[in-house]
């Protein structure tokens, strides 16, 4: 069974920029077992958020089993987001 692993390496600047926007940030990176990297609160809403690394190649940007799984079965609202411009938007509603 997976469970710590690392950030991916734009993950703390997502977070920074998530912050500055007013939101809370959990980061859950290490729970690993499909668990998103994020949990987000902002305006009343939660949801959690995915990282992706832009700087891979786009085989390796996809979601592992575990997380597809984990994203299959979660009813909240849920983003897997590469950029700051992509988490934003996701704050937003967009």
């Amino acid at each position: 069974m997976k469970y710590a692993r690392r950030a991916d390496g734009n993950q703390p600047e997502i977070v920074a920029a998530l912050r500055a926007a007013g939101a809370v940030v959990q980061p859950l990176h290490t729970v690993g077992q499909g668990v998103p990297d994020l949990l987000v609160a902002y305006r009343n809403r939660t949801m959690v958020m995915e990282i992706k690394d832009p700087t891979k190649p786009k085989a390796d940007r996809k979601l592992t089993p575990a997380q597809q799984k984990w994203h299959d079965m979660w009813i909240g609202e849920k983003h897997v987001v590469e950029t700051i411009e992509q988490a934003l938007a996701a704050l937003k509603g967009e």
